[in-house]
């Protein structure tokens, strides 16, 4: 089992940053590609970033591409969302989530583990 906590979330204005963190325990965390997802009301959990295991290779969602930072410290045990330039539209609940497969990470089918959320609201 992985465990994994978020923290970071807000409330900020358009044009603000923020960072969110996710704190893994439980299994070894260098052995999983992590993953940023994001879920606003009415709307399904979409892809954010996601970032291999040793943190070489890292994708976007084009929404975010230019803008989020996707970052881990494995000595640490956490990953990293650097989000700047933000927008009312990157307003949702974003989970952090794992897993040990190498392949599809944009996708939420490969990760078995999630966290619980973390809200972050951008006003106009």
């Amino acid at each position: 089992q992985v465990q994994l906590v978020e923290s970071g979330g807000g409330l900020v204005q358009a044009g603000a940053s923020l960072r969110l963190s996710c704190a893994a325990s439980g299994r070894t965390f260098s052995n999983y590609a992590m993953g940023w997802f994001r879920q606003a009301p009415g709307k399904e959990r979409e892809f954010v970033a996601a970032i291999t295991r040793t943190g070489g290779i890292t994708s976007y969602a084009d929404s975010v591409k230019g803008r989020f930072t996707i970052s881990r410290d494995n000595a640490k045990n956490t990953v990293y969302l650097q989000m700047s330039s933000l927008k009312p539209e990157d307003t949702a609940v974003y989970y952090c989530a794992a897993t040990p497969r190498t392949y599809a990470l944009h996708s939420d089918r490969p990760y078995d583990y999630w966290g619980q959320g973390t809200q972050v609201t951008v006003s106009s």
